[in-house]
Parts: structure tokens; C-alpha cells; sequence
């Protein structure tokens, strides 16, 4: 008894216990919590995916396969990834109406969870661009002189330097981005819909997508104002030029007939 004493006043005594006790601690979290919330993730994620099975069934089958590998009416969507999901069912182009040169935006028919679930479905056929969080498309704090200049260096060619859109090749065009949601930008960008290009992270980083979303905000917002006068549309300088043309030379030549009318009076009398 007197040697067991001596053992429990031995000085690393009390940190012996401490180590045993964390080590236990962590041990009965790291079998039980991680475990329990990972099961919880994963039967809700198997749920989504029943039944966005079901909705893609009933509503997007016909064209793209029972499985989604394609169709002659619609294309494969085996990676297409949930942020193309959620950006086409999410602007109503799909499902669409009928054939065409491009599907345009309609009427949103699905509500977001139920999109969610068709994405949930969708991304379980094969890796894609994942559907960006509220923090990864909020323009906050951006950049908006660097937007305007990947803007016009990426994507003017086709929506206008303010993004107003534009006709592209047989009958398709690019739409106009006035009212276009942050997160529907930042998904077309990730997945390149219909004619336009893809620009994943690989190629424009998270923080420049911001920057771009942020001066489309500005451009296009309730209080920015164009510094010219009338933005004429918006639609750069061929609008502009013609406007010009039309009123401005137009009107000096109104102006000389009447000068050289009135002069004409003038020496008559």
C-alpha cells in the first residue's frame, strides 16, 4: 500500500491522467460525432438525389435520357456538374418549350429545392462545377475597375461592353445580363451555356469572377447613370455613330437649306 501511495504522489502522475483523459475524449468523438454527422450528411444527400431522380423522370427524360447520357434532342448531362443544373432549370430554360437555335429565358417552373434535388441527381452522374455558395458570388469589397476590364477583354465581343447582349450567329445571341442574379452569373461563367465559352478557376480565379459580377452590377444598377448623357441603349458605338449621323450631321444640313433659303429670300427682296 505504501509503494501504491508513492506511485499516486509520483510528480508526472497528474499529467499521465490528463494525457489518458484527452486521448480518451478525443477517441469517443472522433468514433461518434464525425461518424453521426457524416451518416446524416450522407442519407440526406441520398434523398436529395431519390428525389431529384424522380423530378428528372417526369421532366427532363424525354431529351436527355433515362440516364442522362443524351439524346438526339437533347446533349449528355454525365458531368455536367449541379451549377449547370441550377443555372439552366434555375432562368426557366429548361426544361424548354421546343427546339431552337437557343433556348431563351422563361419562366422559372421548378422551386429551389426541388432544383436542388435535380442538380443533387444530375451531379451524382458524373464530377462537374459545383454550385457556388452565397460567399463565392458576393461582389462585396470587388474590384470593380478590374471587372470592367476582364468584362471587355472576355466577354464584350458578344454581350456589349455593358452588357446589354447582342445578336451571335444563326439566330443565336447573347442575352442581356441587366437583372441577371450574381449567382446565375458566376454559374454561366463556370459552365459556358449554349454558344458561350467556359471559364472555370483554372483559367478565371474566383476573385476575378467577383470582379466581373460586381461591374456588371454597377453598369447596370438602378443608380449608375451614363456619363455622356443618353445611354442610347447602351449598345456602343455603332448606336452612338448612328445617332449622330442621323441627328447630329442631319440637323446641320436642316439648318444650312433654311441659312441658304432665307438668303436666297433676302436678295429676291
Amino acid at each position: 500500500m505504501k509503494k501504491l501511495s508513492a506511485r499516486r504522489r509520483h510528480p508526472l502522475a497528474a499529467v499521465v491522467v490528463l494525457l489518458l483523459a484527452l486521448a480518451a475524449t478525443g477517441g469517443l468523438y472522433a468514433a461518434f460525432a464525425p461518424a453521426g454527422k457524416a451518416q446524416a450528411d450522407e442519407t440526406a444527400q441520398s434523398l436529395a438525389i431519390d428525389e431529384g431522380k424522380k423530378l428528372y423522370s417526369v421532366g427532363c427524360a424525354s431529351c436527355h435520357g433515362s440516364g442522362g447520357q443524351g439524346t438526339t434532342d437533347g446533349p449528355s448531362l454525365v458531368g455536367v456538374g449541379s451549377a449547370a443544373v441550377d443555372f439552366q432549370v434555375g432562368t426557366g430554360r429548361m426544361p424548354a418549350q421546343q427546339p431552337g437555335a437557343q433556348v431563351p429565358k422563361k419562366k422559372v417552373i421548378y422551386n429551389q429545392a426541388e432544383i436542388d434535388q435535380l442538380a443533387a441527381y444530375v451531379a451524382s452522374l458524373g464530377a462537374g462545377p459545383i454550385t457556388p455558395t452565397k460567399s463565392q458570388v458576393d461582389p462585396s469589397g470587388a474590384d470593380v475597375a478590374k471587372g470592367g476590364d476582364l468584362f471587355r477583354t472576355n466577354c464584350a465581343q458578344c454581350h456589349n461592353f455593358t452588357g446589354q447582349g447582342g445578336a451571335l450567329t444563326k439566330g443565336k445571341y447573347a442575352p442581356n445580363l441587366e437583372g441577371v442574379s450574381a449567382k446565375h452569373i458566376y454559374e454561366a461563367m463556370q459552365t459556358g451555356p449554349q454558344s458561350m465559352p467556359s471559364f472555370p478557376d483554372t483559367t478565371m480565379p474566383e476573385q476575378e469572377k467577383k470582379d466581373i459580377i460586381a461591374y456588371i452590377k454597377t453598369v447596370n444598377g438602378s443608380e449608375s447613370e451614363s456619363p455622356g448623357g443618353l445611354s442610347l441603349g447602351g449598345l456602343g458605338p455603332v448606336s452612338e455613330g448612328l445617332f449622330g449621323w442621323i441627328f447630329g450631321l442631319g440637323g446641320l444640313i436642316a439648318i444650312a437649306v433654311w441659312v441658304a433659303a432665307h438668303t436666297a429670300k433676302a436678295k429676291k427682296s
